[in-house]
């Protein structure tokens, strides 16, 4: 892995993990104005609840060392949250700056997972 790689993979680490964070405490408090966004969805509010739990647990997953298995999922489940907001924001007839965050962070997520280091990947084993 190169420097640039590493410094590439913590830059977006962070950032994936300080708004996954922001937005896991603001749903879990339901606070933030996220009750008018999810409801502007058609979701029901207790998702935030939900959301904002997964979210938190996600980012301890993602930035604690070994268990490769555990962060695959967490990077999948922000994958699919993300993407799920941003094509939510799209199908509801929203503005396309509405939807802008929730693709910041999912290309954010793409980026820390792509450059994520051998040691937070899964190793196969070659028969």
């Amino acid at each position: 892995m190169t420097k640039s790689d590493k410094i590439i993979y913590w830059v977006t680490t962070i950032f994936l993990s300080i708004g996954m964070t922001a937005g896991g405490v603001q749903q879990l408090l339901q606070i933030g104005g996220y009750n008018e966004i999810v409801s502007s969805l058609g979701f029901p509010l207790y998702l935030l609840s939900i959301l904002g739990v997964w979210k938190l647990l996600g980012v301890i997953a993602i930035l604690i060392p070994k268990f490769p298995l555990l962060k695959e999922w967490a990077y999948a489940g922000f994958f699919f949250a993300m993407s799920g907001a941003f094509v939510s924001h799209l199908v509801v007839g929203q503005a396309f700056v509405e939807a802008v965050p929730s693709l910041i962070l999912l290309l954010v997520t793409v980026a820390s997972w792509y450059f994520r280091p051998a040691g937070r990947k899964i190793i196969f084993a070659k028969n």
